[in-house]
């Protein structure tokens, strides 16, 4: 089992800036892929961003690309997502996850955190 606390969701106009935190517990944190995933009101939770067990390799949906940068640290078992240049698109709620499987850039989850809101005001 691994257990995945989201903290760093918040309010922030336009043109703004969050950084999200996923601390992870459990199995070996380098032993998994890890992602950040959205859902928006009415709508399907989508991909957001994934990076390989090393942190060599990241991917990005193509709407957050170049505004959003994923990171981690193995040594201190979390997971980052520093979002700049905020739209009010972005806001929904952020769940981090943890699985072993990556395909097609997309982290395919195993394990989910249980969510922070992000809300972007126009």
């Amino acid at each position: 089992q691994v257990q995945l606390v989201e903290s760093g969701g918040g309010l922030v106009q336009t043109g703004g800036s969050l950084r999200l935190s996923c601390a992870a517990s459990g199995r070996t944190f380098g032993d998994y892929a890890m992602g950040w995933f959205r859902q928006a009101p009415g709508k399907e939770r989508e991909h957001v961003s994934t990076i390989t067990w090393t942190g060599s390799t990241t991917y990005y949906t193509d709407s957050v690309k170049g505004r959003f940068t994923i990171s981690r640290d193995n040594a201190k078992n979390t997971v980052s997502l520093q979002m700049n240049s905020l739209k009010p698109e972005d806001t929904a709620v952020y769940y981090c996850a943890a699985g072993r499987t990556v395909t097609g850039g997309v982290l395919l989850p195993a394990y989910w955190g249980q969510g922070t809101q992000v809300t972007v005001s126009s």
